[in-house]
């Protein structure tokens, strides 16, 4: 037929599309777990033999202090569903907003030093609503924002300019060449991770929000990565005392608070504002109940520190023993990038760790940019001395396995 995709020759050839993707190491697969705790059950199809279908532990994963699995917080999602239901059944502005959300929201206000936080049903949303809703004329992005943040960047149809990664001096370069073209009532967004995903490294958030003050900028930080493990909760923003300088703070419940939703966090004005004009949080249902308690309870643990000091110590243990096998390892949160380089080298290696009980993923382009693929080690508030130890003898093996020590 003459109006057939296929027989003209414009439909799309997916299969041709992963085949190039397969050609050059960058096809993904989904791998389902049982569990999310620090020990899971794999099941592999790709794998026969005596490791398939094996208990691992999880080198891997964002749940950084360990409450996915913790009784208090399941118990608190529980509760939220009997009390509430398992879904908010609406967007919040029709009638799905409850008592759930607003708990959350206080205590996130809070913990953050701000007026009020607004719940959206996942990071990703909140960023690109909240940036797309304050509708910039400019915005100023780190060169390693995470997918959700160039989005917001793209929905917002701003003019875009990247500075280079946690450089305020090139940050104020930048805009001092802009502002040589701007129209004086240019508005102005700064915007940048605290903790970033997969370098492991923080941003200067003090100095990147006195460059945006002497330009008369606003500044927005994605603690995403940062909420629940530092500043008692509250992120670097907390940490560094920052809370009156950050004019929009982001993150998410889905890491450290083991949940799933995002918020911003700031003054009245601008959580009024968005309730009202970010489309993702208008147009979407509200986040589920159940997941505003277990991330409310979860909070509340994070914030009396129980777990923070078992983390770090494991952080250190890590960080030490892969170094001293001779890895090179960056960052300087809870995110252990180690550096391999070549993407084939990152996934031998993550696959003969693998084969020692450990899961800790290769990271490869597009998610890092070419010739930086790495193995992404997160340690856990749970992890005991024997994973610790599990862990690193698998690298220590692994690596001689496949040359990179």
């Amino acid at each position: 037929m003459a109006d057939d995709p296929a027989a003209t020759g414009h439909g799309f050839d997916l299969d041709q599309r992963l085949r190039e993707r397969e050609h050059v190491n960058l096809r993904r697969h989904l791998d389902t777990a049982a569990a999310v705790a620090k020990r899971t059950r794999f099941v592999d199809d790709s794998t026969t033999g005596p490791t398939a279908d094996a208990e691992r532990l999880v080198f891997a994963s964002n749940n950084y202090l360990g409450l996915a699995t913790d009784d208090r917080v399941q118990r608190a999602a529980a509760c939220g569903a009997r009390r509430v239901g398992t879904g908010a059944g609406a967007s919040r502005l029709i009638t799905g907003d409850t008592g759930a959300h607003r708990e959350l929201e206080r205590d996130l206000a809070a913990c953050k030093g701000a007026d009020r936080a607004l719940v959206f049903s996942s990071g990703y949303a909140a960023n690109v609503g909240t940036i797309a809703a304050l509708d910039p004329d400019v915005i100023f992005s780190d060169a390693l924002n995470h997918a959700s943040i160039v989005d917001g960047c793209r929905l917002a149809d701003a003019e875009t300019i990247v500075y280079d990664h946690c450089n305020p001096d090139d940050l104020r370069d930048r805009m001092a060449a802009r502002e040589r073209v701007a129209e004086a009532s240019e508005d102005w967004l700064v915007v940048t991770d605290t903790v970033f995903s997969m370098s492991g490294d923080v941003a200067p958030v003090a100095d990147c929000c006195a460059v945006a003050e002497a330009f008369g900028a606003w500044t927005m930080v994605d603690e995403a990565h940062a909420t629940g493990v530092f500043g008692d909760g509250g992120g670097i923003v907390t940490r560094e005392g920052l809370a009156d300088r950050v004019d929009v703070q982001m993150g998410t419940l889905s890491k450290a608070l083991a949940s799933q939703g995002g918020y911003v966090a700031g003054d009245e004005s601008l959580v009024e504002y968005l309730l009202n004009a970010a489309r993702s949080f208008v147009f979407s249902t509200g986040l589920a109940p159940p997941a505003a308690a277990a991330a409310r309870e979860a909070l509340r643990i994070a914030r009396d520190g129980e777990r923070t000091v078992q983390l770090w110590e494991n952080v250190a243990r890590i960080r030490e023993g892969l170094e001293s096998m001779g890895y090179d390892v960056r960052g300087e949160t809870q995110i252990l990038p180690v550096w391999v380089g070549d993407r084939r080298d990152a996934l031998a290696l993550s696959k003969r760790v693998r084969e020692r009980g450990v899961l800790a993923t290769a990271i490869r382009p597009p998610t890092v940019p070419p010739g930086s693929s790495r193995i992404r080690v997160t340690p856990m508030a749970t992890h005991t001395d024997a994973d610790v130890r599990t862990c690193l003898d698998a690298f220590e093996t692994a690596g001689e396995e496949v040359g990179l020590l």
